[in-house]
């Protein structure tokens, strides 16, 4: 080891974010996504707080585990360009507004509320009456 210490870029700490964001929309617990992975719970943690960077083969594990592409972890990044620091290495990409809705908790218990309903049916009805609601209907 090089003895160098690690310090999360924002990209780091946006993938690891989504991580979890998946994981929440998924209802899985960070142990049950750290048995399918073949990990700890602990490493599950650092990943999502960006203790520790994911490799992008271990990346692409999580896509497979999580049911999305490996895109879904990069979606939401600005599209400016990054910013390097003095060594060249980039410290960082313009920060991210956040306004996305599916930061938010509420946002991710209404997902897993709706697909938990046991039908069609009764999806259509909420739907309805969100749409009634905001006066979209």
């Amino acid at each position: 080891m090089s003895g160098k210490t690690f310090t999360p870029t924002s990209v780091d700490e946006h993938i690891g974010q989504r991580v979890q964001l998946r994981r929440i929309m998924m209802g899985l617990s960070q142990k049950d996504l750290a048995k399918i992975c073949g990990v700890t719970f602990q490493q599950i943690q650092k990943y999502e707080s960006a203790g520790n960077r994911i490799s992008a083969s271990r990346l692409f594990e999580l896509s497979t585990a999580l049911e999305t592409p490996v895109s879904f972890f990069f979606s939401g990044l600005p599209g400016n360009m990054p910013e390097p620091t003095r060594n060249g290495r980039i410290s960082r990409v313009s920060e991210q507004k956040n306004e996305d809705p599916l930061s938010k908790n509420e946002s991710l218990q209404l997902i897993n509320l709706y697909w938990k309903l046991p039908n069609d049916d009764q999806r259509k009805m909420v739907m309805k009456m969100l749409k009634t609601l905001n006066g979209s209907d």
